[in-house]
């Protein structure tokens, strides 16, 4: 599973090791700096999330004994290592001499009967045949490094309240897998939530996928959202509408708060709380109580009568009288 930037990545620099060290070593270094720089533990951290993935690279090659023979082959060649061609030429250096020594004469060009080999026939002679340098069979995926998990989309339903106030709710997976979600205070309906490495693991030691969550919100039989603030219709009588009234308005989880209705308040105005509406970090909003004036549909016969007083007492004027005259143009 050789790859190309082998020349030039030490994974045991990487991983702060020596090159002697022990597998149970190397696991135990691993795994203290996979924690440390886990994407989980670093939301947002892209160099936290670069660091973790060359950790990854360089434990998956490293952990495996072949490949690790395979690479340490490739430093040495990188680096100058001494090797003797055919005839019993010896060459020392780079690339260049250490591919002149296998071929008796140089990877560039033809000497002593050898053909001219391209960089990708001598890795196939020496590390096995591949399907094309970067398409190779066998599992070797060339120049990237480990692959990375694939990410998984899934949608979940919450309710108007853990939407608004935010909580941890937990999933189960396709693949039977429980998973932990913050759900962030003030989620609106079809929001994605990213949640690095939740997805697929990595077939060969890269870091895994993440999970895309979509979240539905259900209804609020009695609020709904309007931005950061939340809206309640609030029904009011005649009575408290007209002469003005002290009443009670309920919160979203919490206990109801006392408004005063000026008299003359029509269907329709919007009595403000502050700060009762959806706290988030961006902010917070407020409480908007719009007034719906109650019509009583049963009246006894002194309602009525009272009623029938009050009209022949009130102005005798037609609250449509503008309406109609508007219309009109």
């Amino acid at each position: 599973m050789a790859s190309q930037d082998w020349f030039d990545k030490d994974f045991y620099k990487i991983l702060g090791v020596k090159k002697d060290v022990t597998p149970a070593e190397l696991k135990k270094t691993y795994r203290k700096l996979a924690r440390k720089y886990h994407p989980d533990s670093n939301a947002g951290d892209t160099n936290a999330e670069a660091k973790f993935k060359e950790l990854s690279e360089a434990y998956s090659v490293l952990n495996d004994p072949e490949q690790r023979k395979e690479y340490d082959a490739v430093r040495a060649m990188g680096s100058g290592a001494r090797f003797t061609a055919p005839g019993g030429a010896g060459g020392s250096g780079g690339f260049d001499d250490v591919f002149g020594g296998m071929f008796g004469g140089g990877a560039r060009g033809t000497s002593s009967g050898y053909q001219q080999a391209d960089f990708e026939d001598i890795l196939g002679g020496v590390f096995g045949r591949s399907g094309g340098f970067g398409q190779p069979t066998g599992g070797y995926r060339g120049f990237g490094g480990p692959t990375p998990g694939r990410d998984v989309t899934a949608s979940t339903t919450i309710d108007f309240l853990t939407a608004t106030k935010g909580d941890q709710i937990t999933l189960q997976t396709a693949e039977g897998r429980t998973i932990k979600v913050n759900i962030p205070a003030g989620v609106a309906d079809g929001q994605k939530i990213k949640l690095r490495g939740k997805g697929h693991p990595s077939p060969d030691g890269g870091a895994a996928g993440d999970l895309v969550l979509t979240v539905a919100v259900r209804k609020h039989p009695v609020f709904e959202r309007d931005g950061l603030n939340l809206r309640v219709n609030v029904p009011v009588t005649f009575v408290e509408a007209t002469l003005g009234a002290t009443i009670e308005v309920p919160t979203l989880g919490g206990d109801p708060v006392k408004l005063r209705v000026a008299p003359g308040t029509p269907s329709g105005r919007v009595l403000r709380v502050k700060g009762r509406g959806v706290a988030t970090s961006k902010g917070t909003g407020d409480l908007l109580a719009v007034v719906q004036v109650a019509v009583p549909s049963h009246l006894s016969a002194e309602a009525r009568a009272a009623l029938e007083h009050f009209h022949e007492l009130e102005p005798h004027e037609n609250p449509r009288d503008d309406l109609l005259l508007r219309a009109r143009g």
